[in-house]
């Protein structure tokens, strides 16, 4: 640490000219010169008294509170509120409900997969059909181990997004993962709006 460098006897009788000349902000307040003299040497700070806590990451954390990461698609649109016939929806989740068109997107890419959907949705409501089938597939384990993990089948995540979103938002009233014979969560139903 560096010591305190002290005024000379030269530059203490410039600072008190300065000061004769100089006008106080707050005339009632009155404040001693600054002091020449040395200040008394500070003692090497002791060790403390008592020793640091033992640490333990997370030992004050919350595991109780609820954590923010979204929950698995597939819950999500389980626990969606149903929108259409309670009694059509039943048959519809247990594969009662033959789909009246059915769209693939296997092998497709996200820029293919989009105007696709999107025609065959707008164009399955114009033709007055009801229930349709969307095959998106299960998707492949592309996770190369990176330090951010790729999600398993991109399109069966992204057509439910696409979805919620206009054009298609106003022509579809329920979507839910299909039965196993018609693809499981491979697969969407997409139940559409009645054509206005």
């Amino acid at each position: 640490m560096r010591r305190p460098r002290h005024l000379s006897a030269e530059e203490r009788a410039l600072w008190d000219r300065v000061a004769e000349r100089a006008t106080p902000l707050h005339p009632t307040r009155q404040e001693p010169a600054p002091d020449a003299a040395p200040l008394p040497k500070s003692k090497k700070p002791s060790a403390p008294r008592n020793p640091a806590p033992d640490f333990r990451v997370g030992q004050k954390a919350d595991t109780t509170r609820s954590h923010d990461i979204m929950r698995p698609l597939v819950d999500r649109l389980a626990t969606a509120p149903v929108n259409m016939d309670s009694k059509s929806f039943g048959k519809m989740k247990r594969g009662k409900l033959k789909p009246e068109a059915r769209i693939d997107l296997h092998g497709m890419t996200m820029a293919e997969a989009h105007p696709e959907l999107v025609s065959f949705i707008l164009g399955s409501q114009s033709m007055g059909r009801r229930l349709v089938l969307v095959i998106t597939g299960k998707g492949k384990d592309r996770d190369e181990g990176g330090p951010i993990p790729t999600r398993l089948g991109i399109l069966r995540h992204q057509v439910p997004q696409w979805m919620a979103l206009p054009p298609l938002s106003q022509a579809i009233l329920q979507i839910t993962p299909a039965h196993l014979k018609h693809g499981g969560h491979g697969a969407y139903y997409v139940y559409l709006r009645r054509n206005r």
